[in-house]
């Protein structure tokens, strides 16, 4: 089966890889020709848009940043939608709220073209590993399809449910993940602010039932300042966003998420967006000290 795939970020690059070193070759296209270098040779080709991806394909995966991204790749000029032969299948990858993965599920259907949610768990040293979780909305015919290529990326598939659910599952993770951060980054600077050492601080609530394991995996950031992006701040902030919409779509009340995802946006604005989302901290303990001056 001929493979595309579209997004070689931070994520997509790595997933694009592991699918390459089991043997697959690949169709690529990325904005920047520069992120797909890597992948170039003989199991793996350039091309230049999206629409030429699709005519070479019988499965594509996309990986990009946000809805509007997607609907660019998929829908306006050069998008892989009106390219991709009937019976295809996409498998979107991509963090996007429910109802736009459900919205590109109808206008893929309307080409005769199969639709796959299946967003990931997993930071960019675990994606290179092959460890991702996936969580999919597919039909159980598509699953089956794609189960071994997922294999290939991850270690471990959640079948939620029919289009559209993978995508509410990753919406309910991350909005527990960037809540989990910034109420520790929060916990940590009120601790400093009340004399208990940053060590004492760590070694004490890192492990403990409170404090969420995948925190653990932030000490050394934290620690040493250096916030090189595993996930960005900024797409914390666009999902914890893409969350409360969804929450208003669905009647849902989140006002911890509303004000925790503001805190995110004020982050960005002081200059942290591309730096890991555990930069939140950074932020926090900065506007402490400002404060005392």
């Amino acid at each position: 089966m001929k493979i595309g795939f579209i997004g070689l970020g931070i994520m997509g690059s790595r997933m694009a890889a592991n699918l390459q070193k089991h043997g697959h070759s690949l169709a690529v296209f990325n904005r920047t020709r520069a992120k797909a270098e890597p992948l170039l040779g003989p199991c793996g080709t350039f091309f230049d848009s999206p629409a030429k991806v699709a005519d070479q394909v019988e499965m594509l995966f996309t990986m990009l940043a946000n809805p509007d991204a997607v609907e660019e790749a998929a829908l306006r000029a050069n998008g892989f939608l009106n390219y991709l032969r009937p019976n295809a299948l996409w498998v979107d990858c991509s963090s996007v709220n429910p109802s736009f993965s459900k919205k590109m599920a109808g206008a893929a259907a309307a080409r005769q073209i199969r639709f796959v949610d299946a967003p990931v768990t997993g930071s960019a040293a675990v994606a290179a590993e092959g460890k991702l979780v996936f969580w999919v909305g597919a039909e159980d015919a598509d699953l089956e399809t794609i189960r071994s290529l997922l294999l290939c990326m991850g270690n471990k598939i959640v079948h939620v449910g029919g289009p559209g659910m993978g995508a509410s599952m990753k919406m309910v993770i991350n909005l527990l993940m960037g809540n989990a951060m910034a109420a520790f980054a929060e916990g940590i600077t009120l601790g400093e602010g009340l004399g208990i050492s940053r060590k004492v601080l760590f070694d004490s609530l890192l492990g403990m039932p409170a404090v969420a394991p995948f925190l653990a995996a932030k000490r050394e950031k934290i620690e040493s300042g250096n916030y090189e992006a595993e996930f960005p701040l900024r797409w914390m902030q666009k999902d914890m966003h893409l969350a409360s919409v969804s929450a208003y779509e669905s009647d849902v009340a989140m006002p911890l998420t509303n004000a925790a995802k503001e805190l995110y946006r004020l982050a960005m604005r002081e200059g942290d967006a591309m730096e890991d989302f555990s930069a939140i901290y950074d932020y926090l303990s900065t506007t402490h000290q400002t404060e005392l001056r």
